[in-house]
């Protein structure tokens, strides 16, 4: 359990560590175009390699994967630390991507493995959240201080010493378990091609629709979703080992949950990414104040599941824990999306604290709740696919959040400078529509120069550019606000759950 706690804290650090230094790294390597990319790149990536790890495991043991993974994602992390631009940044996140989705579909299924008792799993869901609470509450505060000392490389080598950690501990104590199999087993390759191929192309068409409409090119990448899912359908019915089984689909009650965490994914990557461009682009912080106040994220999640391991085994209804997580989400929201730059930071800390409480009390529930009506010959695929949809909704989440920003930025920015007149807004336009002038001071600095010199109020300008991208950050966060509540709703759908104890073996 302690490797597999490694495991997950090196997930947690590098998602909240980079978070916080995106604004910088965009600063450096310019292309706010690609912001988004570099938490899709990662989460299309995992999405793709959790399920087809998480059976692989089921076939061949776990153990060997879990290393596999370490390893991938451990040298990713140098190749990110290394990149010359943001294309490439992306690329090496997509990697680490690959690494991430192996570590999460083989060492999280190997929890029912060692703890067959649900109530025992869920108590031990404390070295869990333990873990996952160091990594997320130093990753925020970690990651601006290392970007804002030492640069921003210097957030992805921060992985290394914790992987060679993970590494030594699930070599040495994760036992090999390997569950008995008759007959040959075929890999299901052509269904995992296809999900790589729908998600793909559905990942570039929800970006390229919003800016360029319904062009040919995305209509054909729309043609390519349908079609590839109607063989994706096709080739797991005919599939002798599928990589996804369509007979769980059939489940309503898995179905629900598969819902419930591409929503919680929604919420929690959107907020993660998009809550430090809100702090430092729109309120005007330095990085390691935004991740200060960002740290109650990290830190509150550990406490929710610490809190959650103590009451939900006792609730006569334990999804009630899920609707209070939720509904938390909705209220943090409201928060956020009502915040402005002279809000006091207890505010935001109070906001941030239900965000991170609202999720301790969904992410480990999700799993154990789904293992419970899946049943035991199903824990790998139905913890691996909880999983993948949660990096879906995340997916979906950046990818939104961030179109809604950049159209919305951008519009209000060129009505801005419609004051100015025609001559100067298209002057001022590509400096002013780029949000990287907010986050990086040499940069605004240069600006601001030049404006003074052309005899104009550079910091009004400054000023309203400021309040637009705070404006265009709140549109975001009030869907991510919609999305928790639509999950409130969704919670009802599931039906009583009871934990059972399980039988002791021998």
């Amino acid at each position: 359990m302690l490797g597999i706690g490694l495991v997950n804290m090196l997930v947690a650090l590098d998602q909240t560590v980079v978070s916080t230094a995106l604004p910088s790294i965009v600063a450096e390597l310019h292309g706010f175009e690609y912001y988004a990319w570099i938490a899709s790149a990662y989460l299309l990536a995992s999405v793709v390699t959790v399920p087809v790890f998480g059976r692989l495991g089921d076939y061949f043991g776990r153990k060997r994967f879990v290393l596999a993974a370490v390893i991938v994602f451990t040298l990713a992390s140098v190749l990110c630390g290394l990149a010359t631009s943001m294309p490439f940044l992306a690329i090496a996140r997509g990697l680490q991507g690959v690494g991430g989705g192996m570590m999460v579909g083989t060492a999280f299924a190997s929890i029912p493995d060692l703890f067959p008792d649900p109530r025992a799993r869920v108590r031990w869901q404390v070295v869990m959240a333990a873990a996952y609470g160091i990594g997320t509450a130093a990753g925020p505060s970690l990651g601006g201080w290392l970007s804002e000392h030492f640069g921003w490389r210097s957030t992805f080598f921060v992985n290394l010493p914790v992987g060679v950690l993970a590494f030594y501990f699930i070599w040495a104590h994760l036992p090999s378990y390997r569950r008995e199999r008759t007959g040959e087993v075929r890999i299901d390759w052509g269904g995992a091609a296809l999900v790589a191929l729908v998600l793909g192309c559905f990942q570039v068409f929800i970006e390229a629709v919003p800016k360029d409409g319904f062009t040919t090119g995305n209509l054909i990448l729309a043609a390519v979703v349908v079609g590839g899912t109607a063989a994706l359908l096709a080739c797991e019915r005919r599939a002798t080992h599928p990589i996804i089984p369509l007979d769980l689909f059939r489940d309503a009650q898995i179905v629900t949950l598969f819902m419930l965490s591409t929503l919680s994914g929604f919420v929690m990557f959107s907020l993660i990414f998009f809550a430090p461009l809100l702090l430092q682009g729109g309120f005007g912080l330095s990085p390691q104040q935004a991740g200060l106040l960002a740290t109650p994220i990290a830190a509150c999640i550990a406490i929710g599941s610490l809190i959650n391991t103590r009451i939900v085994i006792h609730l006569p209804k334990p999804t009630l824990i899920l609707s209070i997580g939720f509904a938390l989400l909705v209220a943090a929201s409201a928060g956020l999306a009502l915040a402005t730059q002279s809000t006091p930071h207890l505010w935001l800390e109070v906001a941030m604290s239900a965000v991170g409480i609202g999720l301790g009390f969904i992410l480990n529930n999700l799993n154990v709740f789904g293992q419970e009506i899946a049943g035991r010959e199903r824990f790998g695929i139905t913890t691996a696919l909880l999983q993948s949809t949660r990096m879906v909704g995340g997916m979906l989440g950046t990818s939104i959040v961030a179109t809604i920003v950049n159209r919305h930025y951008a519009s209000g920015v060129e009505d801005a400078l419609q004051v100015l007149g025609k001559p100067a807004a298209a002057r001022w336009q590509p400096e002013l529509g780029d949000p990287r002038i907010l986050i990086d001071e040499g940069l605004r600095d240069s600006l601001l120069n030049q404006l003074r010199a052309a005899g104009l109020d550079g910091p009004a300008l400054m000023e309203a550019v400021r309040h637009i991208l705070v404006q265009s950050i709140h549109i975001g966060v009030v869907l991510t606000g919609c999305a928790a509540f639509a999950a409130v709703l969704i919670v009802r759908r599931i039906s009583h759950i009871t934990f059972r104890r399980a039988p002791r073996a021998g």
